[in-house]
């Protein structure tokens, strides 16, 4: 047994945040003497992760809103039970951490039904920690949250595909709910949407280890193995059904998730590219919202264009990458997707700035913009409305539940996704919490930053930008390339530009050789004579020269767009 047991990866337990939705059944015996099996799902909060969230609910019956008792609702706790009430969900409301000195149960629940507009008065109050009020909350699932609807054992086998991860040892291990039928061992399996069969060799329970059982009939949720060896067969949201006697019709499945946030990623090594694709498909199978494609850079080489919910999701994908797959990567600027009106009318989407056409054929780019709800208290409000308003933000709303103020923003995409977030933590010292919803595209006035190293353009550093942010932008960039780059035998010009308009620039200095250190005494001719031949030498230098960039410092530049 250990703390955070359902919160398995590294990452999880040293950031203690849930990333990967994970379930577990229990048994339990009700004070009314009946037994009963709970099937239960722990899902993530952040919003980056949402799509878990939504993958969670529409697997399941009834939600437990877990609520921390000293900080009060925040605002992806608004986003979340939205989507659990959009979904018909029964909620049951906890109130976790009531142990604490800071507790306020009272105001909580208020704040509860001022805020979502739910009935608190007969919230659970609990602290998970010392284990108060457990066995109140095991008998508000059995009594106020709805059985699953019972299926027919004898219908064909009809199954939701909730979750699949890889294992090295067993293949692809795939999550099923069942909705009609029963599955067991020596079934051969056909997943509807790929057409992919299987016959199945295990099937089991998560209790939170895994136990094989001999089936699974309606209602039940487990894990079945079936040496998957191809990961692409196992899409998240497909119905399963059995190969011989399929059911008529396909279960609706998820929704697919819009990844928002691009970047490229790049083996250091280019000899890694073919483990970094097989670690990606690997990962995709267990993070649908995550997607790539190839691409190219002169600077980089080849590596995979990615499309992330969220700057914390492409994070923790990096991250997971370098752990699990052994792997050391360079991640270019985050940018999110642009639509271009050309001036012959036809629209195009632009994924990466290297890849922005001619600014004469664009009519205007449009910009995707999201709605922000900022839920701070009071004394951090002056510094979270400048912050705002810097990031180019229309107000929408503002109104206050007891001495927190609730912000309604609506912001541009592309200044929330490079550091928005640390910035709103660290004014706030960790108390604002922040949610956000797609809106629609909005033209904006916004154009390609290029950067210049030694007149060459280096196409993993080009962004987009809008005008009136590019000149500190390009400014803050050269300055650090400045200290990043190392000095050559000639002197390194590095410039930022917008189309041939140059709008900063810093100049690395030379290494210079003492070429007059073997003349002793004679005429001062000679001395000149040898700085004139090197000045010419450097002068052809610089027009030949190639300037090595190390990836550090491609590392640490675009690590720089973040702050």
């Amino acid at each position: 047994m250990k703390d955070q047991i359902l919160d398995a990866m590294d990452i999880e337990r040293e950031r203690g945040i849930t990333i990967k939705a994970n379930t577990v059944r229990l048994e339990y015996d009700a004070k009314d003497g009946e037994h009963y099996v709970l099937n239960l799902i722990d899902t993530p909060g952040h919003v980056d992760f949402a799509y878990e969230v939504s993958r969670s609910l529409s697997a399941c019956e009834g939600s437990l809103l877990v609520v921390d008792a000293s900080q009060g609702v925040e605002a992806q706790t608004l986003a979340n039970v939205y989507q659990a009430i959009d979904n018909d969900h029964e909620i049951v409301t906890v109130l976790n951490k009531v142990d604490l000195p800071a507790a306020e149960p009272e105001r909580v629940k208020t704040q509860i039904e001022e805020v979502i507009g739910i009935d608190a008065s007969q919230a659970v109050e609990i602290s998970a920690k010392t284990g108060l009020g457990i066995d109140k909350v095991l008998e508000a699932i059995v009594t106020q949250l709805p059985a699953p609807k019972e299926g027919n054992r004898d219908a064909p086998l009809k199954a939701l595909l909730v979750d699949s991860w890889y294992d090295s040892y067993l293949g692809v291990i795939v999550l099923v709910r069942i909705i009609d039928g029963v599955l067991k061992k020596g079934q051969t399996i056909r997943m509807m949407g790929t057409g992919a069969k299987y016959p199945v060799e295990r099937v089991g329970v998560i209790t939170p280890k895994m136990v094989t059982v001999g089936e699974l009939g309606p209602g039940e949720i487990g894990f079945i193995t079936a040496s998957i060896k191809e990961v692409a067969d196992t899409r998240v949201g497909d119905t399963i059904t059995e190969d011989k006697r399929p059911t008529p019709q396909a279960l609706p499945g998820f929704k697919p998730a819009q990844p928002v946030v691009f970047c490229g990623l790049f083996p250091v090594d280019a000899d890694d590219f073919e483990d970094l694709r097989a670690a990606m498909g690997k990962l995709r199978l267990n993070d649908a919202s995550f997607s790539f494609e190839m691409e190219s850079s002169a600077a980089l080489g080849f590596g995979f264009r990615c499309g992330f919910l969220g700057l914390l999701h492409l994070e923790i994908i990096q991250e997971r990458l370098e752990r699990e797959f052994n792997l050391d990567l360079i991640a270019t600027a985050p940018s999110v997707v642009y639509e271009l009106t050309m001036t012959s009318g036809e629209k195009r989407e632009l994924h990466n700035p290297a890849d922005m056409p001619d600014v004469v054929k664009v009519d205007h780019i449009d910009e995707p913009w999201i709605r922000a709800t900022i839920l701070t208290p009071d004394e951090y409000m002056g510094s979270i409305l400048k912050l705002c308003q810097d990031r180019r933000g229309i107000q929408h709303d503002l109104s206050y539940v007891g001495t927190r103020a609730m912000l309604v923003y609506d912001l541009p995409l592309n200044e929330v996704v490079f550091d928005f977030y640390d910035r709103l933590k660290s004014i706030s010292r960790g108390y604002a919490s922040f949610d956000y919803q797609m809106l629609e595209l909005r033209e904006g006035d916004l154009v390609k930053m290029s950067i210049l190293v030694n007149g060459e353009p280096v196409d993993a550093l080009s962004m987009m930008v809008h005008r009136h942010a590019a000149e500190k932008r390009g400014r803050e960039l050269c300055e650090k390339l400045k200290d990043l780059i190392p000095r050559h035998m000639f002197k390194i010009p590095i410039q930022a530009a917008i189309g041939g308009h140059v709008i900063a620039r810093e100049t690395i200095a030379a290494l210079r050789k003492d070429v007059t250190a073997k003349c002793y005494g004679g005429d001062a001719t000679r001395k000149r004579k040898l700085l004139e031949k090197q000045k010419e030498g450097k002068k052809k230098m610089r027009q030949f020269g190639k300037v090595d960039i190390p990836q550090e410092a491609f590392i640490q530049a675009l690590k720089m767009g973040d702050s």
